[in-house]
């Protein structure tokens, strides 16, 4: 039954996210702020993660091509599909729920032991949209974050091909652009805007309604972490089952 609750309560603090809207004039400072954040903050851990992460998919994929008839092309093909449809999008929002959530839940789990939140509820302030409202805007640059942890995984690959000799610089690009579907691109940034919603509102959630002290804060990111990546990796499923099998 407390799964039921907190399935309830988390769909009624999304419908609170977008009551009763704060001031725009205070609204865009705290948009600007969680940005900074939330985005600007995660570029440089995304960009070492998906550089390397790309280095180790085309050397695993060079290592297991022992038939000299499988053109060395493929270890471009390889890569550009296992970091455009999975290691970049999912991957990366993976680590992202690490720490994103952890910063989103604390933050807002110390306002609340500190009763910050129910000071905002006392002047009449809707908590809900004035804390989380913010953080949904910042994410929805997500798939911006998410373009650049492509571009590096591929620029990534690219290197170990060159320093490993693993195959041509020429051959590594031409596998790149070989049989190149469009839509999966497309697929991939709808998949990210639904992984940054749950980047921004299970977090939060979990910050919001936290009851206790430091302890329970701790406790609290732990919880959240855990749910949003479990969450993360249903709807990878569905969306993958939705959209690319049919």
């Amino acid at each position: 039954m407390n799964y039921l609750h907190n399935i309830g309560a988390y769909f009624l603090m999304i419908k609170e996210i977008f009551r009763k809207p704060t001031k725009w004039s205070v609204m865009k400072r705290l948009i600007f702020n969680d940005i900074d954040d939330l985005i600007i903050g995660s570029l440089g851990i995304v960009a070492f993660i998906s550089f390397f992460v790309g280095g180790v998919v085309t050397i695993q994929t060079a290592l297991n091509m022992t038939s000299p008839i499988i053109p060395k092309t493929l270890v471009g093909f390889a890569t550009r599909q296992s970091v455009i449809l999975e290691f970049a999008p999912t991957f990366i929002s993976i680590i992202m729920a690490g720490k994103v959530g952890s910063f989103i839940t604390s933050s807002i789990g110390t306002m609340r032991v500190t009763e910050q939140i129910d000071a905002l509820e006392v002047m009449g302030i809707n908590a809900v949209n004035y804390l989380v409202f913010p953080k949904f805007v910042a994410l929805m640059l997500y798939p911006f974050v998410i373009s650049i942890a492509m571009f590096l995984g591929i620029v990534g690959g690219l290197a170990a091909c060159y320093f490993g000799g693993f195959a041509t610089v020429e051959d590594y690009v031409t596998g790149v652009q070989m049989d190149f579907i469009p839509f999966h691109i497309t697929y991939a940034f709808i998949k990210t805007t639904v992984f940054a919603f749950l980047l921004a509102t299970i977090p939060s959630y979990y910050g919001f309604y936290m009851r206790g002290g430091a302890l329970e804060v701790g406790k609290a990111s732990t919880t959240s972490f855990v749910w949003t990546s479990v969450m993360i990796i249903l709807c990878n499923y569905i969306l993958t089952q939705m959209m690319l099998t049919v």
